[in-house]
C-alpha cells in the first residue's frame, strides 16, 4: 500500500532542513541546504535553498504522496507564499505548504503539549506563549540592534564591550595577542581563569596584529565589529569557554544573559512546559546551566529537530490526538 507523506521545513538564517515522514512517524527523507530565510538573504537564495533541500529529501515519486506540509520561517514575507506554491507544484505536490513562524515550530520541537512556552536564544533571542499549538504572545525577538537580550549576539557584544573598555583604560596590548597563553593552565594565566576572555576576544579580532597602543587595539576591534556585526555573535562560544574555565568576567556575562532570558520568559509564561531552543540554550554551557537553575520549579524540555516538528504539526490534524502525541518523538528525533 502506498504511504501518505508529510513534509516539514525549518528555513533558518544559516541553513535549511527538510524532513519527510510517513504518517506513522517513519522518516523517509531528510536533507540540508543553505540559508532559507528571505529576510536575511533575499527571496532568490531562500527559494533556491528550499528547492535544493526538498529535491534531496523527497523519495522518487514522493511528491504525489504528500498530503500535508509546513514551512517554519522567521518573519512574515508575503512574497514567499506564491514562490512556495510554485516550488511545491514543481515537485508534484498538489497543495502548497502551510507557512508558520519559527517560534511555533521551535516549541513543537520540544513538546507535544498544546499549551506552553518557548524560550529561545541563538543568534537572536525571545520568548513565546503557545496556545493550542499556535502563537499567542511574543516577548523580545526584536532583532540584534535594539533587542534580543541574552542572545548569542548580545553575549558576544558584552564581551567585546568589556575588552574595548579595558583597552580604553590602558590594559596592555600583550594581554590580547598570541603571546599570551590561551589555556587557563598556562603559566601567565591568573588563578581561576581570570583574563582568559580578554585574550580569546582579542585573538578573535586581532589575530597576529599588534597595535601600538591599547587604545589603538580597542579602536581596531570597534572598526572590525562595525564592519561585520555578526562577528560579535561568534564570541558567545568564547564566553562559554572562558566561563567554564572560571573567568569572572565571562561568568558574570553568562549569568546576566540567563537573568535577562528568564525575565523575558516570565513576561509570557502562564502554564505548561517551557521549551528551550536555540544554540545557546540547547548546548551544554554556563548560560543553559544558569537558565535551568532559575527554572528549577518549572517543567523544562529541550527542542530537538525543528524540521521534524514542522512535519509533525502538519501530520497532527490527520491523526487521532492520542496517536499524534505518541508519535511526537519519532518525528522530532532528528536526522
Amino acid at each position: 500500500m502506498t504511504q501518505s507523506l508529510v513534509v516539514g521545513v525549518d528555513a533558518g538564517a544559516t541553513s535549511t532542513r527538510v524532513a519527510v515522514h510517513a504518517l506513522d512517524g517513519t522518516r523517509v527523507g531528510y536533507a540540508r541546504a543553505g540559508a532559507g530565510n528571505p529576510t536575511a538573504h533575499g527571496l532568490g537564495k531562500a527559494v533556491a535553498s528550499l528547492g535544493e533541500a526538498l529535491t534531496a529529501a523527497l523519495p522518487p515519486g514522493g511528491g504525489q504522496r504528500v498530503v500535508a506540509s509546513m514551512v517554519g520561517m522567521a518573519g512574515d514575507v508575503a512574497e514567499m507564499v506564491p514562490e512556495l506554491a510554485r516550488l511545491w507544484a514543481a515537485h508534484g505536490i498538489a497543495r502548497g505548504p502551510r507557512y508558520e513562524g519559527d517560534l511555533t515550530i521551535a516549541y513543537a520541537a520540544g513538546s507535544a503539549e498544546p499549551d506552553g512556552s518557548l524560550l529561545l536564544s541563538g543568534t537572536g533571542a525571545g520568548a513565546a506563549r503557545i496556545v493550542g499549538y499556535e502563537l499567542a504572545q511574543t516577548a523580545d525577538a526584536m532583532g540584534w540592534l535594539l533587542g534580543d537580550v541574552g542572545s548569542g549576539f548580545w553575549i558576544g557584544r558584552e564581551a567585546a564591550k568589556a575588552v574595548v573598555e579595558a583597552m580604553d583604560r590602558g590594559l596592555p596590548v600583550s594581554s590580547l595577542l598570541p603571546g599570551a597563553p590561551a589555556e587557563p593552565s598556562g603559566p601567565r594565566r591568573a588563578p581561576g581563569g581570570e583574563g582568559l576572555l580578554l585574550t580569546l576576544v582579542g585573538r578573535h579580532f586581532l589575530g597576529a596584529e599588534r597595535p601600538a597602543t591599547p587604545r589603538a587595539a580597542g579602536a581596531r576591534i570597534v572598526r572590525l565589529a562595525q564592519a561585520d556585526h555578526m562577528r560579535l555573535a561568534a564570541l558567545a562560544a568564547l564566553v562559554s569557554q572562558a566561563a567554564e574555565a572560571g573567568d569572572p568576567l565571562a561568568v558574570k556575562i553568562a549569568h546576566e544573559a540567563a537573568d535577562h532570558l528568564v525575565a523575558t520568559l516570565r513576561r509570557v509564561h502562564v502554564s505548561g512546559p517551557v521549551v528551550l531552543a536555540g544554540s545557546v540554550l540547547t548546548s551544554d554551557g554556563p548560560v543553559r546551566e544558569a537558565v535551568l537553575e532559575l527554572l528549577s520549579g518549572d517543567t523544562v524540555s529541550t527542542a530537538r529537530d525543528a524540521a521534524g516538528a514542522a512535519a509533525w504539526l502538519s501530520a497532527r490534524p490527520l491523526l487521532p490526538s492520542s496517536e499524534a502525541r505518541a508519535l511526537h518523538p519519532a518525528f522530532t528525533a532528528g536526522a
